[in-house]
């Protein structure tokens, strides 16, 4: 198993809740709401007369775990779904999952996710 971790635009979010949804690639996932900055940096605005470069943005971080066999296929779609071509289209990272227990039942392993 496999916990893909995805860093995203905001606005991209509900885009890709559907795409997995159609594609029945995950049963669930997790949201949080990050701060944090890459290439992206931030941009200039201006707040009360004086020159603010913000050096965290707002992103959205999607987290769901998968077998093995299905990672490519949800990377994939990730980022046909969220890719924008600009900066700060965000990334992701793939960490092995040793195992999983769904808590109600005591199911582990793949039979958990």
């Amino acid at each position: 198993m496999k916990k893909v971790e995805a860093i995203i635009r905001p606005e991209k979010l509900e885009d890709l809740k559907t795409t997995l949804s159609k594609a029945g690639l995950a049963k669930g996932m997790t949201i949080s709401q990050v701060l944090g900055y890459g290439n992206q940096k931030g941009f200039v605005e201006i707040v009360r007369g004086q020159r603010v470069t913000p050096t965290m943005l707002a992103k959205v971080k999607v987290e769901i775990i998968v077998k093995d066999h299905a990672v490519d296929d949800l990377v994939e779609l990730i980022i046909a779904t969220v890719r924008t071509g600009e900066v700060g289209d965000g990334k992701i990272f793939i960490q092995p999952i040793d195992d999983v227990v769904r808590i109600r039942t005591g199911e582990r392993g793949g039979d958990a996710i």
